[in-house]
């Protein structure tokens, strides 16, 4: 059987929603003991366990964690001029669109003489993972390191395992790293990355925010330092969700499917259909378009845990499966995708009609790959500047205006039991007022 669950988006069984919506971040225990382990190590250790923790998981000696720009700059050159062309243009793109957003200072006066003001603050330092292991991914490089560097983030740093040959990340991270304008990269993966960016080492410094995709140590480990660093969302394995209704392309939402479904044995992948023909044709089109696929067989691991083919009766009730679904790619091949575009609600990030593949998203378009996952699409948005900027709130009161709000304070601050703060209030309607200028 291709999936792991078939039938009617809006009357599945307990077993079929458990396979479909219960995929959220409760790690294996044996993961979180294995993590905590690491962080504690680094954390009391620092450089010494990096390198030690190299040697087990990387089968690497490192004679130094921190690789230089000179290598990042050689990387680059040394690159394939096409995949370099790729990826300076996807590099454009981020910036284009992700500056496109600038969050802007205000001030209100929520009564006179009374003004509060909010101005956004660039982070101090933002550190950013890119996963190595089975494979190099420079695309989450771009994604991580170029909207901190728009939104004025005074030093970005990376970190990437260390590759058995060169000791060094992957070369393609590496060119990307300069390409995206990294200032300082380590040669360091894992949990033990994480917890080098949020406690610091003598190599390594401690930073403000950890962004950036990894594997179920490195999620596990954002998690667990989140009381002392800012992470962005949770993240887990890729999601799809397709609604195609009877004019749609059968061919283009197999393929999209198979797209997701061979990122590894955990993807999911979900395809709503409104009609029974076109879900027939979309299920002949994946069983032809498989055989292909040198990834056959991840793909159908992943279809057959977490991977269905549902009908609905109407797009509307596509959309109330999706709301509650809240996928991270959410893929709307119906006839006039602009027309459902303001329905839609709870989507890490939305692809419009039978040109807009996810892949596109994934290296090219600008939008950002770093989603939530998991159903968090209902509470997280995608990574943005939004994510490297922190607001500072200041307050103004004029002396007339502080002798007004007294009395009201003091009795709100009375209910609470606070005879501190009510006496600090009224101190303000007996104390005589300081000289007001006025223009």
């Amino acid at each position: 059987m291709l999936f792991a669950v078939r039938g009617t988006a809006s009357e599945l069984d307990a077993r079929a929603r458990a396979i479909l919506f219960d995929r959220g971040f409760s790690a294996d225990p044996l993961v979180q003991d294995r993590v905590t382990e690491i962080l504690l190590r680094v954390r009391r250790d620092g450089d010494s366990a990096l390198r030690a923790l190299a040697r087990e998981l990387d089968r690497v000696d490192l004679d130094e964690l921190e690789v230089s720009r000179e290598a990042c700059t050689r990387a680059l050159e040394m690159l394939d001029p096409v995949v370099r062309r790729a990826m300076e243009r996807a590099g454009d793109n981020i910036a284009r669109v992700h500056a496109a957003n600038p969050a802007s200072a205000y001030e209100i006066e929520a009564e006179r003489g009374v003004v509060v003001g909010r101005r956004p603050d660039p982070l101090m330092r933002a550190g950013v993972y890119a996963p190595g292991g089975r494979a190099a991914y420079p695309s989450s490089v771009l994604m991580g390191v170029i909207p901190a560097r728009i939104a004025g983030v005074r030093e970005i740093v990376l970190c990437s395992p260390p590759t058995s040959g060169s000791g060094n990340p992957s070369s393609v991270v590496l060119a990307a790293a300069a390409i995206a304008g990294v200032d300082r990269v380590f040669a360091v993966g894992g949990a033990g990355a994480i917890a080098a960016m949020a406690y610091g080492t003598d190599t390594i410094p401690r930073v403000d925010r950890i962004v950036g995709p990894g594997n179920a140590y490195v999620a596990e480990a954002k998690l667990q330092v989140a009381r002392v660093v800012g992470t962005d969302a949770p993240a887990g394995p890729s999601e799809l969700l397709v609604i195609v209704d009877e004019g749609g392309d059968p061919e283009f939402v197999a393929r999209e499917m198979l797209a997701q479904a061979e990122h590894d044995d955990d993807a999911c992948v979900v395809c709503v259909t409104v009609g029974s023909e076109i879900a027939r044709r979309v299920e002949q089109e994946l069983h032809l378009l498989l055989k292909r696929q040198p990834r056959a067989s991840i793909i159908e691991a992943a279809l057959a845990t977490r991977g269905a083919l549902l009908e609905a009766s109407s797009v509307d009730a596509a959309l109330r499966f999706a709301e509650a679904y809240a996928p991270e790619h959410l893929l709307l091949a119906v006839g006039d995708p602009e027309a459902v575009l303001p329905r839609v609600r709870n989507a890490g990030s939305i692809f419009l009609g039978p040109a807009a593949s996810v892949s596109f998203g994934d290296y090219m378009t600008g939008a950002n790959h770093v989603l939530p996952t998991g159903a968090l699409a209902r509470s997280y948005s995608g990574l943005s500047t939004q994510d490297f900027i922190r607001w500072t709130t200041y307050q103004r009161v004029s002396p007339a205006a502080a002798e007004r709000l007294a009395e009201g304070v003091a009795v709100f601050a009375e209910a609470e039991g606070l005879t501190a703060h009510a006496d600090a209030a009224r101190a303000w309607r007996a104390a005589p007022r300081p000289t007001e200028v006025t223009t």
